[in-house]
């Protein structure tokens, strides 16, 4: 059975596609996002209203400066659920920058300072970013993105780009989890 957020998201992926989209939204969403978040203390993000979303702190891989970066995630592992934030599972999040042919920097960010931390419905908690290599893995995350966002690899194919994608890994006690 179909439900009603998955008729939604098959109506607004393609439009998420399209070069129009690809154009305005690096330029619309952030500033919206943080509008947004300044308005609901962080527990609302607009993407949240079709997929699971979070704010993404890392540290800048040249300034050292923290920053912040909203992004879509995919729930994966257990404890993860609906994505609220509670139990050790991990998140999925890809580099697509809207089909952009250069890597976004929150991923150079997450390269050289792994330990990051993630928002999630105003909660924060700590997390390490793990990069997914091996194509056998990139596979089942891009499996797992697109059974949540249909055709979000299309972003990586019109970038011209391996998209990074990294696994946010964060351990039972709620610190981050380390390898």
């Amino acid at each position: 059975m179909v439900t009603a957020l998955q008729l939604v998201r098959s109506v607004v992926a393609p439009v998420t596609r399209t070069r129009a989209f690809r154009a305005a939204g690096p330029v619309v969403l952030p500033p919206v996002e943080r509008v947004l978040a300044r308005l609901t203390r962080g527990r609302l993000q607009l993407s949240a209203i079709l997929v699971p979303s979070l704010v993404l702190h890392t540290t800048g891989a040249r300034s050292g400066e923290p920053r912040a970066t909203y992004l879509m995630y995919t729930p994966v592992g257990p404890g993860s659920g609906s994505g609220s934030g509670s139990g050790a599972g991990s998140a999925l999040v890809a580099g697509t920058a809207f089909a952009q042919g250069r890597h976004p920097a929150w991923t150079y960010n997450l390269l050289a300072h792994p330990d990051a931390a993630v928002s999630v419905r105003g909660r924060t908690f700590p997390v390490r970013a793990v990069l997914v290599s091996r194509d056998d893995e990139r596979e089942a995350a891009w499996r797992s993105i697109e059974a949540q966002w249909p055709g979000y690899r299309s972003y990586e194919r019109d970038s011209g780009r391996v998209v990074r994608i990294f696994r946010l890994e964060r351990g039972p006690d709620g610190t981050s989890s380390r390898q």
